[in-house]
Formats: C-alpha cells, structure tokens, sequence
C-alpha cells in the first residue's frame, strides 16, 4: 500500500487595499505609509513600524492621487501632513517609475466581422 501524497495547506497570503485606486493586492506588493506615535509620516520599508498606517500601489499614479485628494490625511487621521514630512514623501515619489499604458488585447481591439450568409 503506498499513501497518497498529501498537499501542504497553502500558505497564508495577508492581502491589503491601496487607498487611492482601492486594489485588492498582496502586502509585499504594496508600499506602506505610516504616521508614527509622535505625529510624523513616512513611508515604512519595512512594514513594521509601529504607528497607524496606510498601503498605496507603487504607481506614480496612486501616490499622486492620493497626496492631491488628501486621502492619506484621511486614513491616517490627521488635520495635515507637515511640510517637512510632505517633502520627504515628494522625494519618494520622485522615485518612483512612471505608469506604464495599459495594453489592450489585440482580440478585443479587432471588430467582429459578419460571415456572408450562404
């Protein structure tokens, strides 16, 4: 008698939303803002400082507009993001790539053709 191969339970994968455009992603494709208990806010490399915190894409899209629709004032419940604080996540940004274009697939871009009827 041989036993059956038994699957490993998969592992668990921690899912969070980016706050701009709302996307379902895993945590380690997200990038994590964080307002620290003395008030400030950074962006947090390692996702493991304390303070209450914030996940955005790392398109240049959602950064930009989450600082213009003032979305992580919002989620990271404060009146403001300080000048000081706004400069060091404008340098991030900087670093950040450019969207790239979404690609259509070329079936979905070709129109259908009427067969000649027989």
């Amino acid at each position: 008698m041989t036993k059956a191969k038994q699957q490993k339970p998969q592992k668990h994968i921690p899912l969070r939303t980016c706050v701009s455009c709302h996307e379902n992603k895993s945590k380690r494709e997200l990038l994590r803002v964080v307002r620290t208990p003395d008030g400030h806010v950074s962006v947090d490399a390692t996702g493991k400082k304390s303070g209450r915190g914030a996940y955005l894409c790392a398109r240049l899209s959602c950064w930009k507009q989450a600082i213009k629709s003032k979305r992580l004032e919002q989620v990271l419940k404060i009146d403001a993001i300080s000048q000081e604080d706004l400069a060091g996540l404008e340098a991030f940004i900087a670093t950040l790539p450019e969207d790239l274009p979404i690609s259509v697939p070329a079936q979905a871009t070709r129109k259908k053709v009427a067969e000649p009827k027989a």
